[in-house]
Parts: C-alpha cells; sequence; structure tokens
C-alpha cells in the first residue's frame, strides 16, 4: 500500500477518492476504539476505586452512556453501563521496528499487551438521550462503594435518574443478578415542555441537586429532599432568547451556575435571586454557543464553545454586573481560537493542569491544547511548515461524527470521546 506521510488536517485538507486517514501510532502511549449497537453521542466517566494517578497496563474504566437508535426502532434505547478493561498501551517495539525476539521482555508484556474488553448492563430507556451524566456520593457505611446515580436527558423531553450502583458493582461480584426493579428509574423529572440538552449535577450537595435546560430556554433546580424525593422547583430561571445549550454549576460557589444559548450569550445567575434573573449576561459569540466548561482549579476561567467553531477562555473576573438587575458587559477573552471551522460540539479543561483542554467540533477532530504556550516563544512557533497552526495545539485526532469528550480524572492524560462512529480511548505521548 502506497503511504502518504504528508501531515493531514481535517477541514481543511481534502482526501482524494480512494484515500483514507491512517493515525501516526507512534504519537500515542494508548489508542482503543470500540462500537456500540446504536452510536451514543453523550457518556460520562464514571469514577472508580482503582486509584488515583494511574500509570499502570492494562487500564481499566468505567462509564455510562446513553443510545441514538433510529426512530423506527426508538424502543432499543438504551442506558450503558460499561466497564472496559484491558487496555494496553501501544507496542513499542511494533511501532519502533524493533525485534520481537527478545523471550524475557515478551513475558513481562504479556499482561500489558491483553486484549481490551468491554463488559455492558443494559437499562432501557423510552427515548433516545441528549445527554447524560453521573454524579457520586459516599455511603454511610465507609467499606462500601459510593452511590452512582445518572441522570439522562432524553429527547421525549423527560429528564431520568437511575441509582447505577448495582450494575456497577455487578462487573466484579461475580453471580450478581440485577433485578429489574433495580433498572427503574428513581425519578421521572416532567417539568421541561420540550427537549434540552443541558444538565449539571451540583458538586456542592451530596444528598443530590442538579441543574437542567431546555431548548425554550427555560432551566428547573431538582433538589433531593431528605427521605429520598426528587422535587423541580417549578419556578424556572429565565433570561435566554433562544434554547439553553450547556449549563454548569461554579466548582467553587454552590450557589452560582453558569448557561450558554444559541442566542450567543453565556449568563451567570445566583440561585439566591428571588427574580430567578441573571446576575451578569456577556456575548460572547454572534453564533450559538454549544458548550461551556468552568476551570476547576482556576475557577476564575470559563472556557466557551460556539457554532462557528470559535473557541474561548473568559476571565470572569473581568466579568461585570449589577446587584439589583442584570446587566451586560462586553469583556474580551483572554484567549481564542478559530483553528475549527466547523462547529464546536463539546470542551473540557484537564482535570489537574489549567493549562491543557479537549476539544471537539464537527470537522470530525479531537484537539488537545496547552495555554501555557507563549506566542513570542520561538521555538513554539516552529509548525514545521505547516500554515495557520496554532503554537498552543498540541494534538490533533481525527475521529469522524465526534460528540463529546472527557478526560479520565484517575488516569492523567487519558481522554475518551464519542460520536457516530462509537468511542474512542486514547493517551498521546505529548500530555
Amino acid at each position: 500500500m502506497d503511504m502518504d506521510q504528508k501531515t493531514f488536517i481535517p477541514g481543511r485538507d481534502k482526501l482524494a477518492a480512494g484515500e483514507s486517514l491512517s493515525p501516526d501510532t507512534s504519537a500515542y502511549e494508548l489508542l482503543h476504539n470500540f462500537t456500540t449497537t446504536w452510536p451514543c453521542l453523550s457518556f460520562d466517566i464514571v469514577p472508580d476505586q482503582l486509584g488515583t494517578n494511574r500509570k499502570a497496563y492494562p487500564a481499566t474504566l468505567y462509564a455510562v452512556a446513553g443510545t441514538q437508535a433510529e426512530s423506527k426502532k426508538a424502543n432499543q434505547n438504551e442506558l450503558m453501563v460499561m466497564k472496559l478493561s484491558g487496555l494496553s498501551r501501544m507496542d513499542r517495539k511494533r511501532i519502533d521496528g524493533e525485534s520481537d525476539n527478545d523471550d524475557d521482555d515478551d513475558d513481562d508484556n504479556d499482561e500489558e499487551n491483553a486484549d481490551p474488553i468491554l463488559e455492558t448492563k443494559s437499562i432501557p430507556l423510552p427515548s433516545t438521550t441528549n445527554r447524560i451524566r453521573a454524579r457520586q456520593y459516599p455511603q454511610q457505611n465507609a467499606s462500601r462503594l459510593p452511590i452512582t446515580q445518572t441522570a439522562t436527558m432524553l429527547e421525549n423531553s423527560n429528564v431520568l435518574i437511575h441509582d447505577v450502583t448495582p450494575h456497577l458493582t455487578s462487573f466484579d461480584s461475580p453471580g450478581t443478578i440485577i433485578t429489574p426493579q433495580q433498572s427503574n428509574p428513581i425519578a421521572t423529572l416532567k417539568m421541561h415542555r420540550t427537549e434540552g440538552y443541558a444538565i449539571d449535577w451540583s458538586p456542592h450537595v451530596p444528598q443530590g441537586k442538579l441543574l437542567t435546560g431546555d431548548n425554550d430556554g427555560k432551566m428547573f433546580i431538582t433538589t433531593c429532599t431528605d427521605g429520598g424525593k426528587w422535587t423541580p422547583d417549578t419556578r424556572p430561571f429565565l433570561g435566554h432568547q433562544s434554547s439553553v445549550e450547556d449549563i454548569q454549576w461554579s466548582p467553587s460557589e454552590r450557589n452560582v451556575f453558569a448557561s450558554a444559548s444559541s442566542d450567543g450569550m453565556v449568563k451567570v445567575w445566583d440561585v439566591r435571586s428571588k427574580t430567578h434573573k441573571p446576575a451578569i449576561s456577556v456575548q460572547v459569540s454572534e453564533t450559538d454557543v454549544n458548550v461551556i466548561s468552568w476551570s476547576r482549579q482556576t475557577t476564575h476561567l470559563l472556557a466557551t464553545g460556539a457554532d462557528d467553531g470559535r473557541w474561548a477562555v473568559w476571565d470572569l473576573r473581568q466579568w461585570k454586573g449589577s446587584s439589583d438587575k442584570a446587566s451586560t458587559s462586553q469583556p474580551s477573552p483572554v484567549a481564542s481560537f478559530s483553528f475549527h471551522k466547523e462547529q464546536i460540539t463539546s470542551i473540557e479543561w484537564h482535570p489537574t493542569d489549567d493549562s491543557i483542554m479537549a476539544v471537539a467540533a464537527g470537522d470530525n477532530t479531537m484537539t488537545l491544547w496547552d495555554l501555557s504556550v507563549e506566542l513570542d516563544d520561538e521555538e513554539s512557533k516552529d509548525t514545521a511548515g505547516i500554515q495557520d497552526v496554532p503554537p498552543q495545539l498540541l494534538f490533533l485526532h481525527y475521529m469522524e461524527m465526534i460528540k463529546e469528550c472527557h478526560w479520565h480524572p484517575q488516569i492523567p492524560g487519558c481522554v475518551v470521546g464519542t460520536g457516530g462512529s462509537g468511542f474512542g480511548i486514547l493517551k498521546t505521548i505529548s500530555v
């Protein structure tokens, strides 16, 4: 097979008839792809008890995802609880063209080079999943695994909350039987009249507090009472002129959240406000703002991704508001990039490094960025002759129809993406 070694940039370069793309495997430490019966356009990684800062192989991870079955087969939709194990590192000897004759090394690497295994538990869903998010909280008995709950926004406008703890536990407890009752939702929320995509669990309320936003521009808070009942606030938060696309609680202030909308605005809210109106409103794009990500390391930084392919980082200390009513401020971003030429579909800060960002876009790519790179750094300006590549761009991974990406909080540098072509799990040599 003839191989063209030139760098290909999706969205700019075009494949000729009969051509296909092949990744440069020497740039990856970990690279695995897998598919499910139906595409999952939203997922979340579930923290586990295997330790933090894991670097040993083969790797294991747990996740939840919701399917997008064809409309005629909507009854086949499911919430998938997944365990992926045997995720081996790239075979450096094959990549580097070294001999495989060293038997001792081969024996040592047998376990590292294990075949990947995908195990799933299925929970029936009545509709396709727009977005899913998971949360965990400790049980009273500290020796038991934490409780894991999911919130799933469905195309039929309902929000379902499930306890998936039994499903996760069953992976590592052979013989465990999951009853149909354990797969039933513990709550079905019906306050939305139209479907939505914006959803986030509060990191500050152990008993459970959920934010959801819909295509009518309405946002609701749902809280779990001491008796375990999930109760939505019947008064929505209003202020956007179009659909709410994404929503996130502040990582540092329990009463504050931010919302992004197809009206091009990002608004910051204080839930203590009796008027349910925004405290700050900023026009961040002339197009839809699809996604936002609030840095958990430097909590005054907020990243946004828009429909025109531009993503930006904002310093919230520059966003000024009024104590008695919403006011519009027009600050400038501290960083802005228009490398992607299609809509930004996902954006997320690295969990421990506030200079690293993962971005997914409609040009079939997931890119990794290093914001610590200085623009006047002469070494960083060297892009091997490739034009219009920002020096902050660390890595570009091709993934067809990617919709969402998340860093694994316990495996440094590991990022997972999902889209119409399935899932991809990768770790590059550069992060």
